[in-house]
């Protein structure tokens, strides 16, 4: 029996793909979680097989959550469930650990075939993501690759609106180490501002 804890902050969202889920036979829906705290308290106190995990948690980072839960407990499998279908946000949370990325676009079936192959620790990317990579590869495009996972998430939660004493909180970290990585993130992709970074987020399709 696979067991799998849904972590969304949207109940309408866990509900559906409760029902779902337990419908299927060796598939089991052992917890819930409304945000990053509640899912990573759930891993710590009884881990499950699969963590479906949405990125955007109404406490936090959803990167940051998955971080802190792999540290905790490497053998976790954690299926990202996202809104967002750009090639950034895929490749930095498989790069933060994940085992598969699916967008919320996806067909109900592709939610239990995924879950099933994350379990067995194969990957599994979106086809419509894994075709957004290839174009990101063929055109030598891939910008936001130069950051880091914890870099990645800083620019993403600036990107949804976030101040930095916002970003702060929501990390684990002091508002001048939110600073000090948003400078470092200009850097690295070319920019002075953080009106020129939003506008380069756009245009890589990470504002939604």
């Amino acid at each position: 029996m696979i067991r799998i804890l849904l972590a969304d902050d949207h109940a309408v969202v866990r509900a559906g793909y409760r029902r779902l889920l337990d419908a299927e036979p060796g598939l089991t829906v052992v917890g819930e979680a409304a945000s990053g705290a509640e899912a990573y308290a759930q891993v710590v106190a009884e881990p499950p097989d699969v963590v479906v995990l949405d990125l955007n948690l109404g406490d936090g980072s959803g990167l940051e959550v998955l971080r802190r839960m792999l540290a905790r407990e490497p053998a976790l499998k954690v299926l990202v469930f996202s809104m967002y279908d750009s090639a950034a946000h895929a490749t930095q949370a498989l790069r933060a650990g994940a085992t598969g990325y699916l967008t919320k676009s996806s067909e109900p079936g592709a939610m239990i075939e995924a879950v099933r192959e994350v379990a067995a620790g194969r990957q599994v990317i979106a086809p419509d993501v894994a075709q957004a990579i290839a174009r990101e590869v063929v055109d030598d495009d891939r910008v936001f690759s130069r950051l880091t996972p914890r870099e990645f998430e800083v620019v993403r939660m600036l990107v949804r609106g976030d101040t930095t004493q916002r970003i702060a909180e929501q990390m684990h970290l002091s508002p001048k180490t939110v600073f000090n990585y948003l400078s470092l993130i200009r850097q690295k992709l070319g920019v002075d501002s953080d009106f020129k970074l939003l506008h380069l987020a756009m245009r890589h399709g990470l504002m939604s």
